[in-house]
């Protein structure tokens, strides 16, 4: 009976725990970072190999240790912007980016960010979110996005029954969230995912209204 009023008050401690700046800079600190890949994610690399404005302004927000960007400056795009809420992620960013005039970084809450933009990237940033905030994000990135600007990216398409993040959903949840805000060109399971997300991510091309 005490071992499961135990393990009653850990996952309630883990359920009230605030995703802070401090939660995030502190995963970062002890590389508990689960959700990095390790390289760019296929599903997006292959959407911007054949966008054609190099000049267009990104924005990649939650961009942890940002491969996209990475991939964006070997493919000549000029113009990309990184935000993340955690010091030590931005820390080596600073340290990646040296130099190179065309990635500007900032340490932020994305939520306050203020900035207009062609093209917003998604991936694993979304699923870090408490789902009572998933309503705001929507908001928020259609403020962010310039007239006709775009929301490509990853999401996952499973339902994670466990404590997050990450936080999961489906492909019927996802599109009644963001066709208030964007005309959906495509939300559909990835072909081109990495093996171990095969299956479980959806690619969406959302265009702002």
């Amino acid at each position: 009976m005490e071992k499961r009023k135990e393990k009653h008050l850990s996952i309630k401690k883990e359920k009230d725990q605030i995703l802070d700046q401090h939660y995030w800079d502190l995963r970062w600190k002890n590389n508990l970072i689960g959700w990095d890949l390790g390289c760019a994610s296929p599903p997006i690399t292959a959407y911007m190999r054949e966008y054609s404005n190099r000049n267009a302004a990104i924005l990649i927000a939650g961009c942890g240790n940002a491969y996209e960007a990475v991939y964006l400056l070997e493919n000549k795009f000029t113009n990309i912007t990184l935000i993340d809420i955690a010091p030590n992620a931005i820390e080596q960013l600073n340290e990646k980016f040296k130099g190179n005039p065309f990635v500007q970084i900032i340490c932020a809450d994305f939520f306050k960010h203020q900035g207009q933009y062609d093209l917003l990237i998604e991936q694993t940033f979304f699923c870090a979110i408490v789902p009572n905030r998933r309503q705001e994000y929507v908001e928020k990135v259609s403020s962010l996005l310039k007239p006709g600007g775009r929301l490509i990216g990853v999401l996952f398409d499973e339902i994670l029954n466990r404590i997050g993040p990450p936080f999961g959903g489906d492909l019927q949840t996802y599109q009644s969230l963001f066709s208030a805000y964007f005309d959906i060109k495509r939300m559909q399971k990835c072909f081109n995912s990495i093996g171990p997300r095969e299956g479980k991510e959806i690619f969406i091309n959302l265009e702002k209204r």
